[in-house]
């Protein structure tokens, strides 16, 4: 295995052989043949174990081995504990995805702090096989199925090419010493069960299994390669920015076939899986909309309009008559001026003396009304809106100026008649908006 492991890392992990990397090692077979495999290379790395305080004793014992065999190899080993329990209570999260979480926060620190490139694991193909079961499973479609990527930004993967048996029959030959871990024999994970009954199974109807599963696998990659490259160019086609929003038309969607196909590979990585009700929307009245984990959804008019989730803004901000560097999320700069010179969307006049009641920034409640400039009597802002078609989500990011309870500027579209500049005007502001995107 040793030459072939040279070829494999010339050939397609031609960094590890030029840079220093971190080498993550449990103490069980697979991480120390990785281990014997790199050292035998004389590869630049330091080695990182996780006791995540899973097993009691055994968890120390584990932390124990991995640092002693660092210290007869002579080198340098980092050990971090983890209240692993904790952090799952703490964030609700699974005991793996919190192990994860915790394992690759502190590798990412690391390279940071002892200049290493990248962190290299010791996933095999066996684990790619277990992955792709649990991905056919659980519907996570063609992207899924591709398995685990060889390399990631700052992780690299090379015994991906390898099957336990290839690392069980080296460490064999080479004398190797590792750690068990007990928990690899509990049903109780999908992972195990998959290990111990399925995969053994599976091999022991066709003995080229693995190999067949090998060219399965790039075959699919290959699959999804092209998937990717037709999604892109219909994204670029359907998909436009629009304020603070992506719009896409729905009659353009809808002349996609095989749709939900479609809308899957489109809306996916915007946290979007009920694909039935992503469906109804596009049949659905303006104005409903579906939530994913991290994204709203809205149907407006002949759009779809696509925000990410958004905490709360604050509710009023106060501004300073005079100063060119507002704190508030609207980039509003305020400066006196002897005259109006010019005009443009993003930027007001107004009379200083009819501000009353200084100024303030907050967004439009229900009921809100102002003068418009240039009109005679009042109108109401949601009346405003709906004769300029904005979007629910228009309306929720827009900034409105206000001096007490009235309206001075609907930021970047209209002013209020009451507060601008005329002929006796002796002090004005002139108010520009820097963070002016086109709704």
């Amino acid at each position: 295995m040793q030459e072939v492991f040279r070829n494999h890392i010339e050939t397609h992990f031609t960094e590890m052989l030029t840079e220093p990397f971190l080498l993550a090692c449990s103490g069980g077979i697979d991480s120390m043949v990785l281990w014997d495999l790199c050292a035998h290379l004389n590869l630049d790395f330091e080695v990182a174990h996780c006791n995540f305080q899973l097993r009691g004793s055994e968890s120390e014992e584990d932390a124990r081995f991995v640092r002693e065999y660092a210290n007869q190899n002579r080198k340098e080993i980092h050990v971090k504990s983890f209240n692993t329990n904790q952090y799952c209570s703490q964030n609700k999260v699974s005991v793996q995805e919190a192990a994860r979480s915790l394992r690759y926060q502190w590798f990412n620190a690391l390279l940071g702090t002892r200049g290493l490139r990248f962190v290299v694991t010791a996933h095999h193909l066996d684990d790619q096989l277990e992955t792709f079961l649990i991905n056919l499973s659980r519907g996570t479609g063609l992207e899924g199925l591709g398995g685990i990527p060889d390399r990631t930004p700052g992780i690299r993967r090379p015994l991906l090419a390898f099957t336990r048996e290839e690392i069980e029959s080296h460490a064999a030959s080479r004398g190797l010493t590792w750690r068990e871990d007990s928990s690899n024999r509990e049903d109780k994970y999908l992972r195990n069960r998959l290990r111990r009954t399925a995969i053994p199974a599976l091999k022991q109807v066709d003995e080229r299994f693995e190999l067949n599963f090998r060219k399965s696998l790039e075959y699919l990659r290959g699959s999804r390669a092209l998937v990717r490259n037709h999604i892109a160019g219909v994204k670029a086609d359907l998909f436009s920015i629009q304020g603070e929003a992506i719009k896409i038309p729905v009659a353009k969607l809808l002349q996609l076939s095989p749709l939900q196909a479609y809308l899957h590979e489109l809306f996916r990585e915007y946290g979007f899986t009920d694909w039935e009700a992503l469906q109804r929307l596009l049949t659905g009245h303006s104005g409903k909309e579906i939530h994913s984990a991290t994204h709203r959804l809205l149907r407006d008019r002949e759009l779809l309009l696509l925000k990410p989730r958004e905490e709360p803004e604050p509710g009023t901000y106060t501004l300073e008559l005079e100063s060119t560097d507002q704190q508030t999320p609207s980039g509003l700069f305020i400066s006196s001026v002897p005259e109006i010179s010019g005009f443009a969307s993003n930027v007001l006049y107004v009379d200083k003396e009819t501000l009353n009641e200084g100024l303030q920034l907050r967004k439009w409640r229900k009921g809100d009304y102002f003068y418009p400039l240039g009109m005679q009597g009042r109108q109401k802002v949601s009346k405003y809106f709906k004769d300029h078609k904005f979007s629910r989500f228009d309306k929720e990011s827009q900034w409105l100026l206000c001096s007490g309870e009235d309206i001075v500027w609907i930021v970047g579209h209209r002013a209020d008649d009451r507060f601008k500049v005329r002929e006796g005007t002796k002090h004005i502001l002139r108010i520009e908006w820097k963070d002016s995107v086109s709704t």
